[in-house]
């Protein structure tokens, strides 16, 4: 894909360069007027400095002032907590404020886009792609929720069903069922007011569940925008 032109910021606006990092891809958006999403493929054997690079060369000649990464796992404090599944090694340990010569903010990926999902209430994001993200923003306090590996049927999780593998190993058919049968329980279980199912693999869904709203990717930048514009607290 083509490189953008280079940003020129607005006077005082702090411009953000957003970084959604998935099992299959990295996309980046800056949150400069008329700027446009850049991707390249991520995979299994990508690492964290590989990343980083990937990054500095697809936003080569655009201005940015701060960082905020969507990273697939748990974090805290700016560090992810665990190796990522579907990705390479290396991640505990990256230091990405100092990686880009920038301050940088990680979280979540799935609690990322649920940030820019929000508007208003209590709301449960869950994330159809690789894996299954899930995270709770409440009256505007966003807490990541780990659901993916949990039990669900005959030793499997919820990620077995609901995930890219239960899709290609169940067939599309199986695997709506098993989505509209996941979001029932959760809805059961946590009583949002509505549920926003985004990810890659919302495309597969021709109809939502009952109190569903479709998701986008583009929420991911959005989200990762509102971590330095919005009054956002995290639990």
């Amino acid at each position: 894909m083509s490189k953008q032109c280079p940003n020129v910021p607005p006077e005082n606006q702090t411009i953000v360069l957003a970084v959604d990092i998935g099992g299959s891809h990295v996309k980046i958006l800056t949150s400069a007027p008329d700027a446009k999403p850049l991707r390249m493929d991520s995979g299994p054997k990508m690492t964290a400095n590989q990343m980083v690079d990937a990054v500095k060369t697809l936003a080569s000649g655009l201005y940015y002032d701060v960082v905020s990464i969507g990273f697939p796992g748990p974090t805290r404090t700016n560090r992810a907590l665990l190796e990522p599944v579907h990705l390479g090694k290396g991640w505990l340990d990256a230091d990405f404020a100092a990686s880009f010569g920038k301050p940088a903010k990680l979280v979540n990926d799935a609690l990322m886009q649920a940030i820019g999902s929000y508007s208003g209430g209590r709301m449960l994001f869950l994330g159809l792609g690789t894996g299954l993200g899930a995270a709770l923003v409440l009256e505007n306090v966003a807490h990541p929720l780990e659901l993916a590996h949990m039990p669900y049927r005959k030793s499997r999780s919820f990620e077995d069903y609901v995930g890219e593998a239960g899709l290609r190993r169940r067939g599309k058919k199986k695997w709506r069922a098993s989505v509209f049968d996941v979001v029932e329980k959760l809805q059961a279980a946590m009583l949002p007011d509505y549920i926003v199912i985004g990810g890659g693999n919302i495309e597969m869904l021709d109809e939502l569940p009952k109190n569903c709203r479709r998701g986008g990717n583009l929420h991911a930048f959005e989200g990762g925008f509102r971590l330095w514009q919005d009054k956002i607290v995290f639990a």
